[in-house]
């Protein structure tokens, strides 16, 4: 048997050098920044398990961060700090061996922490619980986390994942970050080439390595096994990257079967007539627009429903889309944030499952917020004629060039009797 520390050399002698210690990639980082929107002229950006810290030298030169990079092989901090004085970033980063669990900085520090590939060290709950309190008002938590993007795992890949971290789906993922307290600015499905950034050189360094080495046998086997596990498995699981941002909001989860007359009432309650009540029971009898786990509450302290939003299917010229439609409040609780918790809430929940877009007619000074434009900027229009400012579109993934998005008319669901 090898003992641990001879194991521990010999993992790090296979992963010393290389470019990263995980998947990721320039573009996967830059494309991460961008979900995070304004930033002050030097943001303090605290990046935890940073590796050799490609990150930390990609934020510090582009987004002029001052980067304090966190990680507890001293090794990797000492390449860090080779590269950062070779491209004269010296000034901007400052590695520091420290445990991302255990972190010594006071509330408020940071305007962003960054986590690639490094939350699983303490897992990605106790990240988003631990990290909320070193964001400055308005920073944003950015992190990597392994997922399901299988709907049903083969026996062999859960078989490996459970003997290293219980991975999750993307959906389940999103809900604990919205039960955290987060809103999920964006999302981004890591692609392969991330995964052979890591691998290919990983892949190399172990074919060069003398197996003969003092726990090198036991290293290369269980790399060899990693590597063997994503050229087969590959399919059934991918890193995802999550910008959130922390929000003062009600709690807020997908319906169960006992809110429905309270989701009524609610309805009843917040429009003039029961007709949006009305249409969320249609609706909800209609198994071509509804999408279980797109139908949101939001709860009073008591317990009680307090707001509701709905997401359904709809159509633009035969491709998939999705309505938000109704968004209620009760009475008594407009104007307390239970609404815009809930909006985004169920928007956080369609971004999880790779929904594309969202439509929405509405109060053009409301809908904004969340991020919703125009619709016929992206060349959708509905069969029926209101104001161009109402009628609003939300890219959920990806680019918001038209191009890639369903242009034409908009068909709803025929409860909205449009």
């Amino acid at each position: 048997m090898t003992d641990n520390t001879s194991l521990s050399r010999a993992f790090f002698a296979l992963h010393h050098g290389l470019p990263r210690q995980g998947p990721g990639s320039d573009d996967t980082t830059r494309r991460l920044l961008s979900f995070v929107g304004a930033l002050p002229e030097r943001p303090r950006v605290l990046d935890l398990g940073c590796g050799p810290g490609r990150s930390a030298l990609l934020l510090a030169a582009e987004a002029g961060a001052e980067v304090t990079a966190v990680d507890l092989h001293e090794p990797f901090l000492d390449e860090l700090r080779a590269a950062a004085d070779a491209r004269g970033l010296g000034g901007s980063i400052t590695p520091v061996n420290a445990d991302m669990g255990e972190l010594p900085y006071a509330d408020g520090s940071f305007d962003v922490v960054w986590a690639e590939s490094s939350a699983y060290s303490i897992g990605f709950d106790t990240a988003l619980r631990s990290w909320r309190r070193l964001l400055a008002p308005g920073g944003a938590l950015v992190l990597t986390e392994c997922e399901w993007t299988a709907a049903e795992p083969s026996a062999a890949a859960r078989a490996f994942w459970e003997r290293h971290y219980r991975l999750r789906t993307g959906e389940e993922n999103v809900r604990a970050a919205t039960r955290a307290g987060y809103a999920v600015l964006g999302a981004h499905p890591q692609p392969e080439s991330d995964w052979d950034e890591y691998y290919g050189p990983l892949a190399a360094r172990a074919d060069a390595a003398d197996p003969g080495a003092p726990g090198m046998a036991e290293a290369l086997a269980a790399t060899r096994e990693e590597l063997a596990m994503r050229r087969e498995h590959g399919a059934e699981y991918g890193y995802t990257g999550y910008v959130l941002r922390p929000v003062d909001s009600w709690p807020t989860r997908p319906e169960t079967a006992a809110d429905v007359a309270a989701v009524h009432a609610v309805n009843a309650a917040a429009f003039e007539t029961e007709a949006e009540a009305d249409l969320v029971d249609a609706l909800r009898a209609d198994p071509d627009a509804w999408l279980p786990g797109l139908s949101y509450v939001a709860e009073a302290p008591d317990g009680s429903v307090a707001a509701y939003a709905l997401i359904t299917r709809c159509r633009v010229d035969g491709a998939p889309a999705l309505a938000l439609a109704p968004v209620a409040t009760l009475p008594e609780h407009q104007g307390t944030g239970a609404g815009t918790a809930v909006v985004r809430a169920v928007l956080d929940a369609a971004r999880a499952r790779g929904e594309r877009i969202v439509l929405v007619l509405g109060h053009p000074s409301y809908y904004p917020r969340f991020g919703f434009k125009p619709a016929s900027g992206y060349g959708i229009r509905p069969g029926f004629e209101v104001p161009d400012e109402a009628m609003m579109a939300l890219v959920l993934h990806g680019s918001d060039d038209s191009a890639q998005l369903p242009r034409g008319t908009i068909t709803y669901p025929a409860a909205f009797g449009v």
